[in-house]
């Protein structure tokens, strides 16, 4: 089991935003951060201090039109780490990364 401190939580929050998009002027619906995980979508949350537990599966960074014109010319759909949060229920947060030790907090949605 892992603490997580503030270092490794914006690396890995600077690697989902930068895999994410935002919302457009077009009104389109925003994707930032968007990771799915046992049919739930999850985006991420500013918890700082926590503790991962057990490896859960494998989650999806979805892939992002960071423009909003219906071409995917933005992030590509990848797959990364998912991991419990000790002491929360995993429909409502799960931390997401390719390590423990990289791994960041999301909400569901």
């Amino acid at each position: 089991m892992t603490t997580i401190r503030c270092g490794a939580l914006l690396v890995t929050a600077a690697m989902l935003a930068l895999a994410g998009c935002t919302e457009s002027g077009g009104g389109s619906a925003s994707c930032s951060g968007l990771v799915t995980y046992d049919g739930r979508g999850y985006l991420p949350t500013e918890k700082s201090d926590f503790t991962i537990g057990e490896r859960l599966g494998t989650a999806t960074v979805e892939a992002c039109d960071d423009t909003g014109d219906g071409v995917d010319n933005g992030s590509a759909e990848r797959r990364t780490g998912v991991y419990a949060i000790e002491g929360v229920d995993p429909a409502a947060r799960v931390a997401v990364g390719d390590t423990p030790a990289e791994a960041a907090p999301m909400a569901a949605r």
